[in-house]
C-alpha cells in the first residue's frame, strides 16, 4: 500500500471534501457535503488556506487544513492548523503524522515562527499524537474567543 501526500488543489476537492465533511460530523455538525465541498473550493480558490491530503489507492483517507497568521512579536508569518482528519479505516497506519510533518515541512519551508493548533479537551487520542510530534500546551498565555453571530 503506498500512501501519498500532497498539498491539494481544486482538483483534489472530491477526495476532501467527504474528509472535511465528516471531520465537521465527528465535532457535532451536520451532515452537509455540499457545504463542506463550497467551503473548501472557496478556501482553495482563494488562496486563504493550505490543504494536505493523504490519498490510498485513489481513495483520500486524510488531510489537513492550515490557515495563515502572523506574529507581531516574531515579525513573521504563523500557521493555524485548523483541521486534522483521518478516516477510521485508515488509523493507526501513521498517516495523521505524515500530514502533521507535511504541515510542519511547508511551514518550516516559508520561515514561519510557529505551528499552532487546538483540539477538543476529551479528544484524548489526538493530543497524543500532538504531544508526540513535539506540540507542547501552551501554558504561557491564555487564550479568549469572542463568539459572534
Amino acid at each position: 500500500m503506498t500512501i501519498d501526500i500532497r498539498r491539494a488543489t481544486l482538483a483534489d476537492l472530491d477526495l476532501v471534501a467527504p474528509l472535511f465533511d465528516r471531520y465537521r460530523q465527528f465535532y457535532g455538525c451536520s451532515e452537509d457535503l455540499e457545504l463542506a465541498r463550497r467551503f473548501l473550493g472557496e478556501r482553495l480558490e482563494r488562496g486563504e488556506s493550505v490543504i494536505f491530503v493523504a490519498v490510498v489507492d485513489g481513495k483520500g483517507v486524510g488531510f489537513t487544513q492550515l490557515y495563515p497568521t502572523f506574529t507581531s512579536i516574531g515579525v513573521r508569518r504563523a500557521w493555524l492548523l485548523n483541521d486534522l482528519y483521518v478516516s477510521s479505516d485508515a488509523r493507526r497506519m501513521g498517516i495523521g503524522r505524515r500530514l502533521m510533518d507535511a504541515a510542519k515541512t511547508m511551514a518550516v519551508g516559508m520561515g514561519a515562527a510557529w505551528l499552532e493548533l487546538a483540539t477538543a479537551t476529551d479528544n484524548h487520542a489526538a493530543q497524543a499524537l500532538y504531544r508526540s510530534c513535539g506540540y507542547k500546551k501552551d501554558e504561557k498565555y491564555d487564550r479568549f474567543k469572542l463568539t459572534l453571530k
